[in-house]
């Protein structure tokens, strides 16, 4: 194994002091400028690594931080923490990732090996937009962002999607084909964002004169079986079939595009349909191809990123949550012409 360059071997080699080494190389100190470039010159040909703990007590800090979730393998955690990363990277920044897989014992253990490292600060994100379990931010002494999850902690920064609006542009734009007997068919009623998606179909409803049909508000599990046995209800429902239905995921709207082809029904023609999410696995590949919106959590990701630096270079930002505009993707299920 190879010995590890030491400062001492630089000074020795490049026939200066450990002083003078250590001012060349944290940009400190009054030296030439021909002797800076002659030490680091040399450090990087013999290989030398600075000790990145004794280099973070010197600066006051790492730059490096820390990001905790409960699902990092998940659809909505992967293009989160890609944002993240990029964003930070490209401000020279370190990042490492845990997951505490809903275990708070778990997650005890990964802030504390966080806080040994001396993160400058920490993003908390999950699964799902819902509250996180309680968390003494204040007492962790760093600055934190929650991403795509709330606290209730006070003066906590939280930057969520746009459900609501986000639906509320995926109705209008039914109602702007002409579609005017408007389904909408959510996920679980005890997830905020399928109350806040259907708080924005409401809305875009009475904006336009408008009201759900009857018995035409479904709530069931965000899965393609939910969305097959939506279809079947609104097929044999009292009502009649609608003009077009707003979906809650990608999910259900497979599931829904399944059902209501299986009944013999023609879509866009007789049923437009629109979901949210955009997960092109899935969304570009029902038949038709679905008209989705797109939470753009990369975007929400690479601002969670931004707002930390902002904090850890102790700049003003102001507490509460930000939400983040989403984005409306064409495709062919509701009769438009695919722009996506």
């Amino acid at each position: 194994m190879r010995t590890p360059v030491t400062i001492r071997n630089v000074a020795t080699e490049a026939g200066v002091s450990i002083s003078t080494v250590s001012k060349a190389l944290n940009g400190t100190g009054h030296i030439g400028a021909k002797t800076r470039e002659h030490v680091i010159a040399v450090a990087n040909r013999l290989g030398f690594r600075p000790n990145d703990l004794a280099q973070s007590l010197h600066r006051g800090r790492s730059f490096s931080v820390g990001i905790l979730s409960n699902d990092i393998y998940g659809r909505f955690t992967l293009p989160i923490v890609g944002g993240i990363e990029e964003a930070l990277s490209d401000n020279r920044v370190s990042v490492f990732l845990c997951n505490a897989a809903d275990d708070l014992e778990r997650q005890k253990r990964h802030l504390d090996a966080l806080l040994a490292k001396r993160i400058d600060g920490l993003i908390l994100t999950a699964r799902r937009t819902d509250y996180l379990a309680p968390l003494d931010i204040a007492a962790l002494g760093i600055p934190v962002v929650h991403a795509y999850a709330q606290s209730a902690a006070p003066g906590a920064i939280c930057i969520l999607p746009d459900d609501e609006g986000g639906a509320y542009d995926a109705t209008r734009h039914l109602i702007a084909l002409g579609r005017k007997r408007i389904a909408h068919v959510g996920g679980p009623q005890s997830f905020e964002a399928t109350r806040l998606r259907q708080a924005g179909y409401r809305a875009a409803l009475k904006e336009a004169g408008l009201a759900p049909p009857p018995d035409s508000e479904l709530f069931g599990a965000w899965s393609e079986e939910w969305g097959r046995d939506a279809a079947r209800r609104l097929i044999d429902g009292k009502a009649g079939l609608p003009d077009a239905i707003v979906c809650g995921s990608d999910q259900i709207a497979r599931g829904m595009a399944d059902g209501l082809r299986e009944g013999g029904i023609d879509m866009p023609g007789q049923t437009a349909l629109v979901s949210f999410d955009n997960w092109d696995v899935i969304a570009a590949a029902t038949r038709p191809a679905l008209t989705t919106v797109d939470p753009n959590l990369k975007e929400l990701g690479a601002q969670a990123g931004l707002t930390l630096l902002s904090l850890i270079e102790g700049k003003d930002v102001k507490p509460g949550i930000r939400r983040v505009p989403s984005k409306l993707i064409i495709r062919r299920s509701c009769g438009s012409p695919d722009r996506s």
